[in-house]
């Protein structure tokens, strides 16, 4: 007697009906999975790439910040000395002004004295000054002389004198008769430096430059 187990034999025959569609729906999703895993990993790809730009920009941003703050501190740095070399420039023409003012005290100091000394040397006999003025270089002097002559003398020899410029007798009169004495006035400009010598310091023009101030001299002064 032989026996079947039809319910075996059916498991088994939809068993081998059920595995061609689970094939075919494995053949059917295969490809579905590729292209999500490729989305995925571009996905994944974009991030990394997107997370290393935005870290290279903060690096790079970073960077100039580190930059700006560097040339910053230079820049209050070279300022401050900036400052310091302003202030000593300052001071220096400070000083060089006061040191001018103390030679320009000491040339006008010696001015007198070497006038003095010049035109005590130029004074010819029978001539004596009563008055000599010195004002910005120009030289006023009022004085008497026994005869024209002696006047004359008196001029040509400031004439002469490197250190004096032209003269110039403004006025000669006699004022007495016996004995015969005249009197005159006469200008002329003094210079530090004896005439000829260009661009010598202090040199007297028409101006009356090389000195300052007014010095006035009242007395006597004669040879006979």
């Amino acid at each position: 007697m032989i026996k079947i187990n039809l319910v075996r034999e059916g498991r088994a025959v939809r068993g081998a009906g059920a595995a061609p569609g689970a094939a075919a729906a494995m053949a059917t999703a295969g490809p579905s999975n590729l292209n999500t895993m490729l989305i995925v990993a571009g996905v994944a790809i974009g991030v990394v790439i997107g997370g290393g730009w935005w870290v290279f920009e903060k690096n790079k941003l970073s960077g100039k910040r580190d930059e700006v703050a560097t040339k910053t501190r230079e820049a209050q740095r070279l300022e401050s000395i900036i400052k310091e070399v302003e202030e000593y420039q300052r001071r220096k023409d400070s000083l060089q002004k006061r040191i001018d003012l103390i030679n320009q005290l000491k040339q006008n100091q010696k001015g007198p004295v070497k006038i003095m000394d010049r035109v005590s040397q130029d004074l010819p006999d029978l001539v004596w000054l009563d008055k000599m003025t010195m004002s910005g270089g120009l030289i006023t002097i009022a004085g008497r002389g026994l005869n024209p002559n002696a006047i004359a003398n008196f001029v040509e020899a400031i004439k002469k004198d490197p250190l004096f410029e032209e003269p110039d007798l403004s006025s000669m009169n006699q004022v007495t008769v016996n004995p015969p004495v005249y009197n005159f006035d006469m200008t002329f400009h003094f210079t530090y430096a004896p005439k000829g010598e260009a661009g010598a310091p202090g040199a007297a023009t028409g101006t009356g430059t090389g000195t300052t101030g007014t010095t006035t001299t009242t007395g006597t002064a004669t040879k006979r």
